[in-house]
């Protein structure tokens, strides 16, 4: 049978956030290769912008970097004015990563070997 496992972004990749102003920039690593096209075709701009929607985006582009099996993500207008101007408790938005990766992603049987277990609490 051919049923896709969905597991969190996590199993499937890594990520590193940076700030500036009111945007945050979310990159998403793949810890393997061949996970990069099914990150590519699931982990869309508009699945992330749903994904952050109780943050409003005013934008959200994704850009491609297929050397790297890499993806930045820059999502605009989430940090609630930035730095000097949120009264939130993280605002240089270095949680945003976490709350990515928290996305889920449909892994098919040949790709699940590829795949990171979930951490242990």
């Amino acid at each position: 049978m051919n049923e896709a496992t969905t597991v969190p972004l996590l199993c499937a990749a890594h990520g590193r956030t940076g700030d500036k102003g009111d945007r945050s920039n979310i990159s998403v690593i793949a810890w393997h290769p061949a996970l990069y096209p099914l990150i590519e075709a699931q982990i869309t701009e508009e699945a992330v912008a749903r994904h952050f929607r109780h943050r409003r985006p005013t934008r959200v582009t994704r850009y491609a970097l297929p050397r790297l099996q890499a993806f930045n993500f820059v999502l605009d207008g989430v940090l609630d004015g930035g730095v000097n101007d949120a009264l939130n408790l993280d605002s240089h938005g270095k949680a945003l990563a976490f709350w990515l990766l928290e996305m889920p992603l449909a892994v098919l049987p040949d790709l699940q070997c590829y795949l990171k277990p979930l951490p242990v609490a």
